[in-house]
């Protein structure tokens, strides 16, 4: 199944990615884990797209269309992707059906995560994540028991630079005027659904896999 999750930073799509990824068999391509592993590893990508995420802007979308077309070739015997954070705009949305058309397959759903802008700030700000794991905790919301460590593998938590206030409401900004449009996009072709993202992460998932359920039954 080919899942698109659509939702501003903060919503939570990596974390219900990863739930899902085992249960469903399917990848988990994140756009953020992709370009943040690139300008980590000084490639080429990372080098072009460091740039534009240090200023919470969207990296262009020649990069990342020709990643993701990369990566999925990379891994065609995957039985399905949970897409996060790709598509961000119509353009990419248009390119990634074309590559899916092409291996006769399509989009199946697009969960829209629905919460409030100000509890969006709250849980970015927040934000540490573990860079030996990818394993996120909260200051606010969920904390590690030991501060300023990791409680899945002990390594030492990090915040992101793009998490500062005054950057994350620019993210928030640009993601309302460059990715909201799809919404519509993909209402129009009968396969937008929405869940309610501020409820806990159990929660969420529940009401996630309850859509796929309803999806696959057809």
């Amino acid at each position: 199944m080919f899942l698109i999750l659509l939702g501003p930073p903060g919503s939570g799509k990596g974390t219900q990615a990863r739930y899902l990824e085992s249960q469903l068999k399917s990848r988990h391509l994140s756009s953020g884990d992709i370009l943040r592993a690139a300008v980590k590893n000084n490639t080429e990508l990372g080098k072009k797209a460091k740039s534009y995420m240090d200023k919470g802007e969207l990296v262009p979308d020649d990069l990342m269309i020709d990643f993701i077309k990369t990566e999925m070739a990379d891994s065609k015997s995957s039985q399905g992707y949970l897409l996060d954070g790709f598509p961000r705009n119509l353009v990419q949305a248009e390119k990634l059906e074309q590559m899916l058309a092409q291996n006769g397959k399509r989009i199946d759903l697009v969960i829209k995560f629905s919460l409030p802008e100000e509890m969006l700030i709250k849980r970015l700000t927040g934000r540490l994540v573990c860079p030996r794991c990818n394993s996120n905790f909260n200051l606010f919301l969920n904390p590690p028991q030991r501060e300023g460590i990791c409680d899945k593998c002990g390594g030492r938590l990090e915040k992101r630079k793009d998490d500062q206030e005054e950057v994350v409401r620019h993210r928030i900004k640009v993601y309302r005027k460059q990715t909201e449009p799809l919404e519509e996009y993909y209402r129009g072709k009968k396969k937008l659904a929405e869940v309610n993202a501020s409820l806990s992460p159990e929660e969420v998932s529940q009401s996630i896999q309850a859509l796929v359920r309803q999806k696959a039954s057809g």
